[in-house]
């Protein structure tokens, strides 16, 4: 069961719920939808889909540039419903296309860290060659400690084994050259603890040492790890360089008819690159080291990006990736029980 926030996201809640019915119909995803029931009932009936869905009331929206704040401005919201779903063990994962900073603030409030996890990394797929790539942090935590870079590894590593089938993912950590000693004291101290043994019982990882800013497409290593900030700019820095390409590539293949005639020719791998690149085919990132599953969708996600990103929920879900995480840390489950299952006050 997958809690989507209907509300959430440039298109919702068009966009959003014709994403969670194809997800039902394609995927075999069971949803639940957060939001205004009269609102949500209308696309709902527009799309032809009856009683196929099932809608969690929720009549607070957080706008899209609403940021950490909105956890305690807004906590009926249709993104903190969905989050009290997971918590009271309604729903195994949530989907939102909505503000990542109010994402993470809220579900950091409602589902709260796992031990050993003192901040989320928000895991994200790049497109290599000729295996994927897993980015953290892309944008959870701007200021992170060297040890969070370490645990930011292990979540990588977890994702990896689940989404992406990874059997012994190597961890690279981004940074200004490929030396050790290379970087600020953030990268530098956070290379000596990658670099170490292991400390509480984790399990070991398989560190590759220091990757820089061209190897982030290059396919090097499985996960690269860096601190939020660095690691939202180097993502947006991307997408923007694959828009310019692709922009170039498509004026180049149009230009003349020689060209129009050789793109003919070369349309299967074409279409192959396009699939590859494409991002509304990976689901979005996943915010990790939470008791519970989240899936960020873009913000400007079609229903087919919020099909997907659903899709990687019920992976993540059904592979058990907060297990996966637990036994990387070497972190015991709370044996007084589940700390998302109590209510509120």
């Amino acid at each position: 069961m997958i809690a989507v926030d209907a509300m959430g996201g440039d298109y919702a809640p068009d966009e959003i719920v014709a994403g969670a019915l194809a997800a039902q119909r394609e995927h075999g995803v069971t949803v639940l939808l957060t939001g205004p029931p009269a609102q949500l009932r209308l696309v709902i009936a527009r799309l032809g889909a009856g009683s196929e869905l099932r809608v969690v009331p929720a009549e607070d929206v957080v706008g899209m540039n609403e940021g950490a704040l909105a956890s305690f401005r807004r906590p009926r919201s249709s993104i903190a419903v969905a989050c009290q779903l997971v918590r009271r063990g309604h729903a195994q994962a949530i989907v939102s296309a909505g503000s990542t900073g109010a994402i993470v603030a809220i579900a950091r409030q409602r589902l709260l860290s796992l031990p050993g996890v003192p901040r989320p990394g928000l895991a994200v797929v790049l497109p290599t060659h000729p295996r994927p790539t897993v980015l953290i942090d892309a944008g959870a935590t701007a200021d992170p400690k060297p040890e969070m870079l370490v645990q930011f590894g292990h979540l990588g590593v977890a994702y990896a084994q689940v989404a992406l089938g990874a059997v012994a993912p190597r961890v690279g950590l981004l940074t200004i050259g490929a030396e050790p000693g290379k970087g600020n004291q953030l990268t530098r101290r956070a290379h000596e603890l990658l670099a170490s043994e292991p400390e509480g019982g984790a399990l070991p990882l398989a560190f590759a040492g220091n990757v820089e800013g061209g190897d982030l497409m290059a396919g090097s290593v499985d996960i690269i790890v860096t601190d939020g900030f660095t690691g939202n700019v180097a993502l947006k820095t991307l997408e923007g360089s694959m828009r310019f390409a692709a922009t170039e590539m498509r004026s180049a293949l149009t230009s003349t008819r020689a060209a129009r005639m050789g793109a003919l020719l070369q349309r299967r791998g074409l279409r192959e690159l396009h699939d590859r690149l494409d991002a509304e085919s990976y689901g979005g990132a996943a915010l990790l080291g939470l008791g519970g599953t989240v899936v960020i969708a873009h913000g400007a996600s079609t229903a087919r990006a919020v099909s997907s990103a659903c899709a990687l929920a019920a992976s993540l879900t059904r592979g058990n990736i907060t297990e996966n995480v637990r036994i990387r840390l070497g972190v015991q489950p709370d044996r007084r029980g589940s700390h998302f299952l109590r209510r509120d006050r």
